[in-house]
């Protein structure tokens, strides 16, 4: 009896062993115990575009922030701007099994495939400021409204040549910068804008002395500042023999950056030969700075801290199936579907207003930009 006891004893022991470990087992860091069917603890992946902006790498730690506020792990990569390892990254997340995705596209067209794999493990894909096209699987968009973006630059151009009030008719030579080509923000930024600056250029009172007026001829692979450099640089040599750059359209401040050191070698900066208008969007550190020593002009600036939020909320309310907040049901058609969005609003930033805005608003400290 006392050996029939005892193995009793054991097994009973073993059992509540066995139990303890797997209970260890569903711990999420920090000790969390994850339940069965319960998204507490769970690992969200957030693919981001690269390193190379300060604004991409701000907007992953806003994310992971938000998404470990309210209880998840994080799974945060970057693509460096390489369509393929963004997708492989993508497939290891998949693989690993993250339950939700947050993505901004480096490529907004290659990632069907990994799009399909995410869809077929019940795994919900957010859309992160850059709309990814001809799926249907991608589930919410997180933006801005990017159409408005391009109608601050412009308005912007028209109201600092003094166009908008009448009170100087022209003609002013513009040049016109967009975004990369694939990136589907891009036509909305560009359309926006030229929504204001078409009548005057079909009145001539804006001139593109270039002759580079179509989306196609002003399109910047990847946003790259050295790129967008290169072609002003090549604008000034051959059409600015005579005449000056009276404005320029910019989409994004690191391509205004690039511009900028273009003119200046070409003498513009001085008191005799001022820097034209120049328009930008991120309100990235170098931008705010070059604002305020009287250099760019403008920037748009977008509270990444809002759209990080939003993200999150998005993936939170779609593993806990609840109703996920949009604003937006109609504009942006990937090609495949309708995506659902909800989109914030943009703030034109000048040296009138920087302090407010990116200061007071807790956005930077004043250190950051002295």
């Amino acid at each position: 009896m006392r050996n029939r006891r005892a193995a009793l004893t054991a097994i009973a022991g073993a059992a509540s062993l066995a139990l303890t470990l797997s209970a260890c087992g569903q711990s999420g860091e920090g000790g969390s115990e994850e339940k069965p069917g319960s998204t507490k603890g769970a690992t969200i992946g957030i693919s981001m575009p690269t390193k190379s902006s300060e604004r991409w790498i701000a907007d992953g730690k806003n994310v992971v922030k938000d998404l470990q506020a309210k209880g998840y792990k994080t799974k945060l990569v970057y693509g460096e701007d390489e369509p393929d390892q963004q997708v492989s990254q993508i497939e290891n997340m998949i693989t690993q099994g993250v339950k939700a995705l947050i993505i901004a596209a480096i490529d907004n067209k290659s990632l069907n495939n990994v799009l399909q794999q995410a869809k077929d493990a019940n795994i919900p894909v957010i859309s992160y400021d850059r709309l990814i096209l001809g799926t249907k699987d991608v589930d919410y968009y997180a933006s801005f409204d990017n159409e408005k973006v391009g109608e601050l630059q412009g308005s912007y151009i028209v109201e600092k040549l003094g166009l908008k009030d009448g009170s100087k008719k022209g003609p002013f030579n513009l040049e016109l910068f967009a975004g990369s080509n694939d990136d589907n923000n891009t036509r909305y930024f560009f359309g926006g804008a030229m929504k204001v600056l078409q009548p005057y250029i079909d009145k001539k009172q804006l001139v593109i002395k270039s002759g580079q007026k179509e989306l196609t001829q002003v399109t910047t692979l990847r946003w790259d500042g050295a790129t967008a450099q290169r072609r002003m640089d090549d604008i000034l040599t051959g059409k600015y023999t005579s005449g000056r750059v009276d404005a320029v359209l910019s989409p994004y401040d690191g391509i205004s950056i690039g511009i900028i050191s273009a003119l200046k070698s070409d003498g513009y900066g001085t008191a005799s030969k001022p820097l034209p208008v120049i328009t930008g969007q991120d309100a990235e550190v170098a931008s705010v700075k070059s604002i305020k020593s009287g250099q760019q002009t403008q920037t748009v600036f977008k509270d990444i801290r809002k759209l990080a939020q939003v993200a999150t909320n998005m993936v939170d309310s779609a593993l806990n199936k609840k109703k996920v907040e949009v604003n937006d049901e109609k504009t942006y058609d990937n090609g495949t579907k309708v995506v659902p969005a909800y989109l914030l609003q943009p703030v034109s930033v000048d040296k009138s207003n920087w302090q407010k805005e990116l200061v007071d608003s807790g956005f930077y400290k004043a250190g950051d930009l002295n």
